[in-house]
Protein backbone atom coordinates (compact mmCIF):
# COMPACT_ATOMS: atom_id res chain seq x y z
CA UNK A 1 0.00 0.00 0.00
CA UNK A 2 1.50 3.78 -1.15
CA UNK A 3 2.22 5.36 2.19
CA UNK A 4 2.21 9.20 3.30
CA UNK A 5 5.31 9.96 1.36
CA UNK A 6 4.48 8.57 -1.80
CA UNK A 7 0.59 10.01 -1.78
CA UNK A 8 2.95 13.75 -0.61
CA UNK A 9 4.80 13.13 -3.77
CA UNK A 10 1.84 12.54 -5.97
CA UNK A 11 -0.11 15.48 -4.42
CA UNK A 12 3.01 18.01 -5.63
CA UNK A 13 3.55 16.89 -9.00
CA UNK A 14 -0.29 16.94 -9.73
CA UNK A 15 -0.34 20.17 -8.15
CA UNK A 16 2.56 21.68 -10.13
CA UNK A 17 0.55 19.97 -13.62
CA UNK A 18 -2.51 21.04 -12.74
CA UNK A 19 -3.23 24.14 -10.36
CA UNK A 20 -4.01 27.47 -11.41
CA UNK A 21 -5.25 26.27 -15.04
CA UNK A 22 -8.67 25.44 -16.99
CA UNK A 23 -9.32 21.83 -17.22
CA UNK A 24 -10.38 21.14 -20.21
CA UNK A 25 -11.07 17.15 -19.54
CA UNK A 26 -12.74 15.98 -17.18
CA UNK A 27 -12.90 12.13 -16.99
CA UNK A 28 -14.95 10.34 -13.88
CA UNK A 29 -15.02 6.58 -14.91
CA UNK A 30 -16.55 5.50 -11.53
CA UNK A 31 -20.42 4.86 -11.68
CA UNK A 32 -21.19 7.35 -8.85
CA UNK A 33 -19.84 10.40 -10.94
CA UNK A 34 -20.35 9.10 -14.25
CA UNK A 35 -21.77 11.82 -15.14
CA UNK A 36 -19.59 14.83 -13.65
CA UNK A 37 -17.93 17.32 -15.83
CA UNK A 38 -14.84 19.94 -14.33
CA UNK A 39 -14.50 21.26 -17.76
CA UNK A 40 -14.06 24.87 -17.60
CA UNK A 41 -12.98 24.79 -13.78
CA UNK A 42 -9.60 25.99 -12.63
CA UNK A 43 -7.90 23.71 -9.94
CA UNK A 44 -6.45 25.85 -7.40
CA UNK A 45 -4.53 23.75 -5.10
CA UNK A 46 -3.36 19.55 -4.98
CA UNK A 47 -2.50 18.64 -1.22
CA UNK A 48 -2.41 15.43 0.65
CA UNK A 49 -3.23 14.91 4.04
CA UNK A 50 -2.10 11.15 5.32
CA UNK A 51 -3.02 8.98 2.52
CA UNK A 52 -5.71 10.69 1.43
CA UNK A 53 -5.72 13.10 -1.80
CA UNK A 54 -7.44 16.50 -2.06
CA UNK A 55 -7.63 18.01 -5.12
CA UNK A 56 -9.32 21.33 -4.55
CA UNK A 57 -11.38 23.19 -7.97
CA UNK A 58 -13.25 26.67 -7.87
CA UNK A 59 -16.50 26.53 -7.32
CA UNK A 60 -16.63 25.16 -4.05
CA UNK A 61 -15.70 21.63 -5.37
CA UNK A 62 -13.53 18.34 -4.30
CA UNK A 63 -12.00 15.74 -5.60
CA UNK A 64 -10.91 13.43 -3.19
CA UNK A 65 -8.81 10.20 -4.00
CA UNK A 66 -7.13 7.01 -2.15
CA UNK A 67 -4.66 5.07 -3.79
CA UNK A 68 -5.63 2.17 -1.44
CA UNK A 69 -3.50 -1.04 -1.99
CA UNK A 70 -2.76 -0.42 -6.01
CA UNK A 71 -3.79 2.70 -6.50
CA UNK A 72 -0.97 5.38 -8.71
CA UNK A 73 -1.21 8.49 -10.95
CA UNK A 74 0.98 8.95 -14.11
CA UNK A 75 0.97 12.74 -15.36
CA UNK A 76 1.55 13.07 -19.84
CA UNK A 77 1.39 15.45 -21.97
CA UNK A 78 -1.80 16.81 -23.09
CA UNK A 79 -1.56 15.34 -26.40
CA UNK A 80 -0.58 11.73 -25.59
CA UNK A 81 -3.47 9.23 -26.17
CA UNK A 82 -5.32 8.36 -22.27
CA UNK A 83 -5.71 4.21 -22.89
CA UNK A 84 -9.20 3.31 -22.59
CA UNK A 85 -8.35 0.30 -19.93
CA UNK A 86 -10.47 -0.41 -17.36
CA UNK A 87 -7.78 0.36 -14.62
CA UNK A 88 -8.26 4.21 -15.38
CA UNK A 89 -10.34 5.41 -12.98
CA UNK A 90 -9.78 9.31 -13.35
CA UNK A 91 -8.55 11.88 -16.08
CA UNK A 92 -8.62 15.40 -15.36
CA UNK A 93 -6.43 17.36 -18.01
CA UNK A 94 -5.65 21.27 -19.32
CA UNK A 95 -4.33 22.08 -22.32
CA UNK A 96 -0.82 21.62 -20.97
CA UNK A 97 -0.98 18.33 -19.23
CA UNK A 98 -3.30 15.16 -18.22
CA UNK A 99 -3.46 13.46 -14.81
CA UNK A 100 -4.84 9.53 -15.44
CA UNK A 101 -5.44 7.60 -12.00
CA UNK A 102 -4.95 4.13 -12.27
CA UNK A 103 -7.25 2.05 -9.70
CA UNK A 104 -7.76 4.59 -7.62
CA UNK A 105 -9.12 3.01 -4.19
CA UNK A 106 -11.66 6.02 -3.52
CA UNK A 107 -12.83 8.66 -6.10
CA UNK A 108 -15.18 11.33 -4.79
CA UNK A 109 -16.31 14.65 -5.78
CA UNK A 110 -17.47 16.60 -2.78
CA UNK A 111 -18.95 20.36 -1.75
CA UNK A 112 -15.65 21.53 0.30
CA UNK A 113 -18.00 21.62 3.37
CA UNK A 114 -17.29 18.13 3.48
CA UNK A 115 -13.80 18.21 3.07
CA UNK A 116 -13.68 17.79 7.21
CA UNK A 117 -15.96 14.38 6.45
CA UNK A 118 -12.45 13.02 4.66
CA UNK A 119 -9.82 14.11 6.88
CA UNK A 120 -11.50 14.95 9.77
CA UNK A 121 -10.55 11.86 11.96
CA UNK A 122 -7.30 11.55 10.99
CA UNK A 123 -4.37 12.36 13.30
CA UNK A 124 -1.14 14.83 13.20
CA UNK A 125 -0.28 14.16 9.53
CA UNK A 126 3.29 13.12 9.58
CA UNK A 127 4.44 15.42 6.56
CA UNK A 128 1.88 17.93 7.25
CA UNK A 129 2.25 21.62 8.16
CA UNK A 130 -0.13 20.73 11.59
CA UNK A 131 2.41 17.78 12.75
CA UNK A 132 2.25 17.39 16.21
CA UNK A 133 4.34 14.58 17.93
CA UNK A 134 2.87 15.22 21.18
CA UNK A 135 -0.89 14.73 19.95
CA UNK A 136 0.74 11.80 18.15
CA UNK A 137 2.23 10.48 21.36
CA UNK A 138 -1.02 11.21 22.92
CA UNK A 139 -3.41 8.98 20.77
CA UNK A 140 -1.03 6.60 20.78
CA UNK A 141 -1.70 6.10 24.69
CA UNK A 142 -4.86 6.56 24.84
CA UNK A 143 -5.29 2.53 24.86
CA UNK A 144 -2.25 1.08 26.60
CA UNK A 145 -3.26 -2.85 25.99
CA UNK A 146 -3.27 -2.18 22.31
CA UNK A 147 -0.57 -3.85 20.18
CA UNK A 148 1.93 -1.10 19.15
CA UNK A 149 2.35 -2.49 15.63
CA UNK A 150 -1.78 -2.25 15.32
CA UNK A 151 -1.41 1.58 17.04
CA UNK A 152 0.82 2.45 14.38
CA UNK A 153 -1.48 1.75 11.13
CA UNK A 154 -4.15 3.42 12.98
CA UNK A 155 -4.52 6.70 10.83
CA UNK A 156 -6.84 8.43 13.95
CA UNK A 157 -3.70 8.23 16.23
CA UNK A 158 -0.92 9.24 13.26
CA UNK A 159 -1.75 9.83 9.63
CA UNK A 160 0.55 8.54 6.94
CA UNK A 161 2.48 5.62 8.37
CA UNK A 162 1.68 2.07 6.45
CA UNK A 163 2.87 -1.41 6.61
CA UNK A 164 6.67 -0.50 5.41
CA UNK A 165 7.30 2.58 7.92
CA UNK A 166 5.46 0.72 10.13
CA UNK A 167 8.00 -2.65 10.52
CA UNK A 168 10.85 -0.51 9.87
CA UNK A 169 10.83 1.97 12.58
CA UNK A 170 10.04 -0.90 15.04
CA UNK A 171 12.68 -2.47 13.94
CA UNK A 172 14.80 0.12 14.25
CA UNK A 173 13.38 0.91 17.79
CA UNK A 174 14.25 -2.72 19.10
CA UNK A 175 10.52 -2.97 19.83
CA UNK A 176 8.33 -6.10 19.13
CA UNK A 177 5.04 -5.50 16.87
CA UNK A 178 3.03 -7.17 19.42
CA UNK A 179 4.29 -4.78 22.52
CA UNK A 180 1.47 -2.95 24.00
CA UNK A 181 1.73 0.32 23.77
CA UNK A 182 1.85 1.25 27.53
CA UNK A 183 4.69 -0.80 27.60
CA UNK A 184 6.73 1.14 24.95
CA UNK A 185 9.31 3.45 26.37
CA UNK A 186 10.13 6.24 24.23
CA UNK A 187 6.73 6.40 21.90
CA UNK A 188 8.09 10.40 21.59
CA UNK A 189 11.64 9.22 19.97
CA UNK A 190 9.90 6.41 18.19
CA UNK A 191 7.05 9.04 16.62
CA UNK A 192 10.03 11.44 15.70
CA UNK A 193 11.70 8.64 14.08
CA UNK A 194 8.70 7.98 11.41
CA UNK A 195 8.70 11.64 10.93
CA UNK A 196 11.83 11.73 10.13
CA UNK A 197 11.93 8.58 7.51
CA UNK A 198 8.36 9.80 5.72
CA UNK A 199 10.43 13.47 4.93
CA UNK A 200 13.34 11.49 3.84
CA UNK A 201 11.70 9.76 1.35
CA UNK A 202 9.18 11.98 0.18
CA UNK A 203 11.26 13.91 -2.74
CA UNK A 204 11.92 10.73 -4.43
CA UNK A 205 10.49 7.03 -5.74
CA UNK A 206 10.68 4.38 -3.84
CA UNK A 207 11.23 4.36 0.44
CA UNK A 208 14.73 4.17 1.55
CA UNK A 209 15.16 3.34 5.55
CA UNK A 210 19.07 2.02 5.06
CA UNK A 211 20.47 4.45 4.22
CA UNK A 212 21.60 2.46 0.84
CA UNK A 213 19.72 2.64 -2.65
CA UNK A 214 21.29 -0.56 -4.17
CA UNK A 215 17.95 -2.95 -5.00
CA UNK A 216 17.40 -5.25 -2.38
CA UNK A 217 19.09 -2.79 0.34
CA UNK A 218 16.34 -0.81 0.96
CA UNK A 219 15.21 -1.58 3.83
CA UNK A 220 16.30 -3.59 7.05
CA UNK A 221 13.19 -6.16 7.80
CA UNK A 222 10.53 -5.04 5.80
CA UNK A 223 9.63 -7.48 2.47
CA UNK A 224 12.54 -9.87 3.60
CA UNK A 225 11.19 -12.30 5.70
CA UNK A 226 13.25 -15.90 5.80
CA UNK A 227 16.58 -14.04 5.01
CA UNK A 228 18.98 -13.04 7.47
CA UNK A 229 18.59 -10.00 9.75
CA UNK A 230 21.11 -7.45 8.53
CA UNK A 231 22.37 -6.88 12.24
CA UNK A 232 22.17 -10.13 14.37
CA UNK A 233 22.05 -12.80 10.88
CA UNK A 234 18.87 -14.39 12.35
CA UNK A 235 15.77 -15.40 10.08
CA UNK A 236 13.68 -12.32 9.71
CA UNK A 237 10.01 -13.47 10.26
CA UNK A 238 6.40 -11.56 9.26
CA UNK A 239 2.94 -12.41 10.17
CA UNK A 240 -0.56 -11.00 10.44
CA UNK A 241 -1.34 -8.58 12.82
CA UNK A 242 -4.44 -7.10 13.36
CA UNK A 243 -6.78 -9.10 11.28
CA UNK A 244 -5.50 -11.51 7.90
CA UNK A 245 -5.91 -8.45 5.33
CA UNK A 246 -2.64 -8.07 3.39
CA UNK A 247 -2.27 -4.83 4.40
CA UNK A 248 -1.69 -5.69 8.02
CA UNK A 249 1.56 -7.43 7.58
CA UNK A 250 4.12 -7.33 9.82
CA UNK A 251 7.80 -8.22 9.31
CA UNK A 252 10.36 -8.26 12.16
CA UNK A 253 13.91 -9.84 13.69
CA UNK A 254 12.99 -12.06 16.96
CA UNK A 255 16.22 -11.26 17.98
CA UNK A 256 16.32 -7.58 17.86
CA UNK A 257 12.82 -7.08 18.66
CA UNK A 258 12.42 -9.25 21.30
Amino acid sequence: MPEGDVVWWYARRLHSALAGDVLTRSDFRVPRFATADLTGRIVTQVVSRGKHLLMRVEGGLIVHTHLRMDGSWRIRPAAEHVPASHRVRLVLGNDTWVAIGYQLGVVELLPAAQERSVTGQLGPDLLGGDWDPDEAVRRLGTIPSREIGEALLDQHNLAGIGNQYKSEVLFLRGINPWRPVGKVEDLDRLVSLAQRLLDANKDRIGQVTTGVSRRGEETWVYGRAGLPCRRCRTRLRRAAQGGAAEERVTFWCPKCQR
